[in-house]
């Protein structure tokens, strides 16, 4: 798949609307909804069986990424905040809650997300934060090494305002 450049231009959706997908344990998409498709421009064959991040934004930091699975991987859930990617290259902003699916043996056997539209005060707080998030994954030449100290970072954000992460994303 070519990416195509970023066009600048954003994606919109109503606030009665959810985009939802599911992903296997490798994060595989096995389901989406059609706010999904539409949004993000692609058709449910392009899809399903690619990789989640068909989607990702070059502007979300890759440490939020890590986060999000490193909870998921703890069997629970997340909210973020993501910048996404359409197949156009224009982007869209949503509020996701993540949940790992479990079997009635309580085993993981993958992920369901629901997105929501994103108040328009929140992203300015959330592009900040992104920007020096991003701004420190640069300053690495090992990609693994950026990603560690922006985790740091945000970490360190987050123990000096005396929050949690999920505390801190539904305080906005």
């Amino acid at each position: 798949m070519v990416e195509r450049p970023l066009t600048g231009v954003e994606r919109n959706f109503r606030d009665d609307e959810l985009i939802v997908s599911k992903t296997d344990l490798q994060g595989r998409i096995t389901y989406c909804n059609d706010v999904f498709m539409r949004v993000a421009g692609y058709q449910e064959n392009e899809l399903l069986g690619a990789p989640h991040s068909i989607v990702r934004h070059p502007g979300m930091p890759r440490c939020v990424f890590k986060l999000l699975w490193d909870t998921l991987e703890a069997g629970k859930e997340i909210f973020a905040y993501v910048l996404n990617r359409a197949k156009s290259g224009d982007h869209y902003w949503v509020f996701a809650h993540v949940t790992p699916d479990m079997n009635a043996s309580g085993q993981v056997t993958g992920y369901h997300s629901n997105r929501r539209t994103v108040e328009r005060h929140v992203i300015p707080l959330v592009q900040g934060l992104y920007a020096q998030l991003l701004a420190e994954e640069a300053k690495h030449s090992d990609r693994k090494a950026g990603m560690a100290a922006a985790t740091n970072m945000l970490l360190e954000t987050l123990s000096a305002k005396g929050v949690s992460y999920e505390q801190f994303i539904l305080g906005l």
